[in-house]
């Protein structure tokens, strides 16, 4: 099959020619390099990716095609897309269509036949960094042979971008209206045994069904939802979903997070969520090199031992004492005490927080598994747990 030429650039000049894929034009972004071998559709369908131009590390990818029931939004969120090799051909009992078909329905600007393990060690080498892919009337004349000059002004163009550090992000992904997900499976029509407030900073649709599966009637909030609104839903308890961004910038989610650990109720938030409540205990938070992207990160849960595989999207972190129960920095220990309830294996990052001295835990990771291993659906059961206990104890 004849491709046109496509080009993927870094703002430190780095650059490797490829072929179209998806459609043409220009896609700016930050670039991250993805490492899960299956789940493309779920990846780009993750608002967590919103801002960035996606690496696959698998060097195949599409083989399966895409259907409407995978999808994790309504939408594909990344900015742009980078494969090894896209597939020729769509085989799977549940396809309903070609990848590549769906990136051009929605305007997704991408690249094929590029060294994907030569832009994912040169990101390992220097960080995340911005990028663009072009191609089309994008290009510059003479492409194929690109001059230093044309090459500078491609560079120049990525580089104008906004950084990912202090972008806002969870604003422009979220619902636009709040919406419920009643329980299902043997608890449908039934009453339900909680209710959960999400709010929702980039959620996938998964994680929602995995509480309504376990009898929660989950009511999904906007990001910019208030305090009136969480508690008008008479909540047994408060989710704060996955989402894109720096978590610096999100002072009015923090302010949210505090003014609902002061009613104790109880909460669990994974990925953004987790970082939020890193902010809101007074811990800091602070950009990766290039982050934790894929769906076979081991994570040690230190209150079990275990060490579980599971699925990451998260370029931030928390900075909090990984050694010791500390007491939480805010408003001089306001909310107690806190432990680092999970730690990355690969580089010992903080992968969880647990507040001893009221109902707070989060996650770095998702749980929800979409796509990826489900070595830890069982943090829902956890939460359900706090939420009854919390109601048995008043």
């Amino acid at each position: 099959m004849f491709r046109d030429l496509a080009i993927i650039v870094f703002e430190d000049g780095f650059y490797l020619p490829g072929k179209v894929y998806g459609a043409t034009g220009r896609a700016l972004g930050e670039a991250v390099f993805a490492t899960g071998m299956t789940g493309y559709q779920e990846t780009l369908t993750d608002p967590s990716y919103y801002g960035q131009i996606v690496i696959q590390t698998a060097p195949h990818i599409g083989n399966t095609g895409v259907n409407q029931t995978d999808n994790e939004s309504k939408r594909i969120w990344v900015a742009g897309y980078a494969v090894r090799e896209g597939s020729r051909i769509t085989s799977n009992w549940r396809s309903e269509g070609a990848l590549e078909d769906a990136l051009k329905e929605q305007s997704i600007v991408g690249i094929c036949e590029v060294d994907t393990r030569a832009l994912t060690r040169h990101l390992r080498e220097k960080g995340a960094l911005k990028a663009g892919i072009f191609s089309g009337d994008a290009l510059p004349a003479g492409a194929e042979n690109l001059t230093e000059a044309a090459l500078a002004n491609l560079v120049s163009i990525v580089c104008e971008q906004p950084a990912m550090a202090g972008a806002a992000l969870a604003g422009a992904v979220t619902t636009k209206e709040a919406y419920v997900v009643a329980p299902t499976g043997e608890y449908e029509g039934k009453t339900p045994v909680a209710k959960v407030a999400a709010l929702d900073l980039g959620i996938k649709s998964r994680t929602p069904e995995q509480m309504a599966a376990r009898g929660i009637e989950v009511h999904v909030l906007p990001q910019s939802a208030t305090l009136a609104d969480i508690l008008e839903i008479e909540p047994d308890g408060v989710f704060f979903s996955n989402g894109p961004g720096d978590p610096s910038t999100s002072e009015h989610e923090v302010e949210l997070l505090r003014a609902v650990l002061d009613r104790k109720i109880p909460f669990f938030g994974i990925c953004f969520g987790n970082q939020i409540l890193g902010r809101a205990l007074g811990y800091g938070t602070y950009k990766l090199t290039y982050g934790h992207r894929g769906v076979n990160q081991p994570v040690l849960d230190r209150a079990t031992g275990r060490v579980e595989i599971t699925a990451h999207n998260h370029g931030f972190a928390v900075d909090a004492p990984v050694d010791e129960v500390s007491v939480a920095p805010y408003d001089d220990g306001r909310y107690g005490r806190v432990e680092v309830s999970h730690l990355g294996l690969n580089d010992g990052v903080v992968e969880g927080l647990k507040a001893l001295d009221i109902p707070a835990f989060s996650v770095q990771y998702h749980p929800e598994a979409a796509a990826g291993p489900h070595d830890a659906e069982h943090l829902f059961d956890r939460f359900l747990t706090m939420i009854e206990d919390n109601k048995e104890s008043k």
